[in-house]
């Protein structure tokens, strides 16, 4: 994902490598400072040196401001494609994968997780470069200096390579539990907050809180983990480079002792080695930040490196206008290995309404997701006009199909907005054409905006009814030719219903409609009735044929309206 960004890098790097020259050029020039200055007290160097040390520490800062910018604009850069990407593979999935994931996950796979990865690119990336160079040429410097020392200051090196892998792989091992963690966290947050109105009514804010409390307790545990392994990466560097040092120190005082060498030499050396220490110790701790990186990097690719379920299939090509209908062939439906729908066979005329009725789990909802392809068949097929729906894009076949759900989603933005879901460009006057249609103009007009009103997350400031017809007037606009009603009216109250009622008559006519209903009396005029049971077609007609066939239909109808006596005397009172 940085190949984009590799020429900005290569930059980066050359300012990194003058930052690590100039470092190493430090103990360099601290040689004749001492030798020729302090020792030998020659004026001509008293002139030079300390114009030189200007001149690198100047040349050091410029470079360093400009591997800062550079680097941290391609970790951002690449982090941000990341999430991007990762948003655009999640809004991929079917619903299965929904139905797989909570959402407090999802989120703390877009941030938390990608946190972690941003500091391993943005941070740790810089430091390892920057320190590398720095690292090599400081050992450059000391084996120029004195490589007999310089063998004797570099011995502990390899002691240090065992501890730091083990550090290393604890680090994403404790990593990766604390991102399920903080996942856990954020899916209970996202399900207390969103249930706020439930938890409340069943006093259950203790219970909640304890929930919460427990996972926090968790993820405190794994961060102490984290940060114990970090706090013990440095002393551990520091003791065994201080055991070099006095290794060094010892040795080297001996030589300047007998004469075997200059002050100004040993210095030189000295110092170049203390520096030395610094950016290995940093690496160090780099190495830690990586493997927090490697952590949320395989949580994040985990969902990038998933194929969809439901996709495009190569060479698929877009659904012409609908003028025969749907027909489903030969049906069945598995989830996660338990039959839904069972050879389901049926044909819907375009401009026909078509209502599903059966008890709660016969497969209404199922069969009607089908047909957008929220989910594929597992055996058969669905053809529209023909068209077998897996044979083209699903873009054209979803701008086909509008859809009125019993859950009513709707955004936290303004009412026009709303309206206008899925096709911004479309003109106000539209937008008020689509709002009169669904009976929505009205209350619309007296909100203390009109339609520039923000209606708050899920639509909150407006009552059930105001919201359903809301999304009426969103599937108004859309104007799809092809029409699903799920239990559109089943949470409203009378007067709502009738306010949403006409709005869904509205709604329907010329279209090919397929309704899931709840109260049997509002599907008495669909032109057929599909009674499924256990995920089977168990009967068909209209309402008067399976009324007359006392089957399964009229059993439901019965069973409904049993509390005010024959469902016939309810219907005519539904009809007043």
């Amino acid at each position: 994902m940085a190949k984009p960004y590799i020429p900005r890098f290569i930059l980066a790097s050359l300012c990194m490598l003058i930052v690590g020259a100039m470092q190493a050029a430090l103990p360099l020039i601290s040689r004749p400072a001492i030798d020729k200055i302090f020792v030998s007290k020659d004026l001509a160097s008293l002139k030079w040196i300390p114009l030189a040390i200007v001149g690198i520490f100047l040349l050091k800062g410029l470079a360093t401001y400009g591997q800062v910018v550079l680097m941290n604009s391609v970790g951002l850069r690449v982090v941000t494609d990341l999430r991007n990407r990762l948003y655009d593979c999640i809004q991929r999935q079917s619903l299965a994968f929904f139905t797989e994931h909570p959402t407090g996950v999802l989120m703390s796979r877009i941030t938390n997780d990608v946190l972690a990865v941003q500091a391993a690119t943005s941070e740790a990336v810089t430091a390892l470069v920057k320190d590398s160079f720095t690292l090599i040429c400081l050992i450059g410097v000391i084996f120029y200096t004195d490589w007999k020392l310089a063998l004797i200051g570099m011995i502990v090196f390899p002691l240090t390579i065992y501890p730091i892998s083990r550090l290393g792989k604890k680090m994403r091992k404790v990593t990766t539990s604390s991102q399920v963690t903080m996942g856990t966290l954020n899916s209970l947050l996202q399900e207390t907050i969103a249930g706020t109105r439930i938890v409340k009514a069943f006093g259950m804010e203790k219970y909640e809180g304890g929930r919460f409390n427990a996972e926090s307790e968790r993820l405190f545990k794994f961060s102490m983990k984290q940060v114990t392994i970090n706090a013990i990466s440095s002393p551990l560097m520091e003791f065994l480079g201080g055991l070099g040092i006095a290794a060094v120190i010892f040795y080297g005082g001996y030589n300047v002792l007998k004469g075997y060498s200059t002050p100004g030499t040993f210095f030189s050396f000295i110092a170049a080695l203390l520096m030395l220490y610094e950016p290995i110790k940093r690496l160090t701790n780099v190495n830690n930040t990586i493997n927090q990186g490697i952590a949320g990097g395989e949580r994040i690719f985990s969902i990038i490196d998933r194929v969809p379920d439901i996709q495009d299939k190569p060479g698929a090509g877009k659904l012409p206008p609908i003028k025969e209908g749907i027909d489903i062939q030969n049906v069945t439906f598995r989830y996660e290995e338990k039959p839904v729908l069972k050879n389901i066979n049926l044909s819907i005329k375009a401009g026909e309404v078509v209502a599903f009725v059966g008890m709660s789990g016969g497969g209404k909802t199922s069969l009607v997701n089908l047909i957008p392809r929220f989910y594929d068949v597992s055996d058969g097929r669905i053809l529209i006009d023909g068209h077998d729906i897996r044979s083209v894009t699903l873009q054209s076949l979803r701008s086909r199909i509008a859809i009125v759900t019993q859950q009513t989603i709707l955004f936290n933005d303004t009412v026009k907005n709303n309206i206008a879901y899925g096709d911004i460009q479309r003109t106000d006057e539209d937008i008020f054409n689509a709002a009169k249609a669904a009976n929505a103009h009205d209350f619309i007009m007296n909100l203390p905006e009109g339609y520039d009103s923000n209606i708050g997350e899920l639509g909150t400031k407006i009552s059930g009814g105001e919201k359903q017809r809301i999304s009426i007037a969103r599937a108004l606009l859309k104007d799809a030719p092809i029409l699903i009603l799920d239990e559109a009216t089943s949470s409203l109250d009378t007067e709502a219903e009738i306010e949403v009622q006409g709005a869904l008559d509205n709604l329907m006519k010329g279209r090919t409609t397929l309704v899931i209903a709840h109260r049997l009396s509002t599907i008495r005029n669909a032109d057929r009735i599909i009674a499924l049971v256990n995920g089977m077609i168990v009967e068909e007609g209209n309402h008067e044929a399976l009324m007359a066939k006392k089957g399964e239909y009229y059993r439901l109808y019965n069973l409904q309206f049993k509390d005010e006596g024959n469902g016939n005397d309810r219907l005519a009172k539904d009809l007043e």
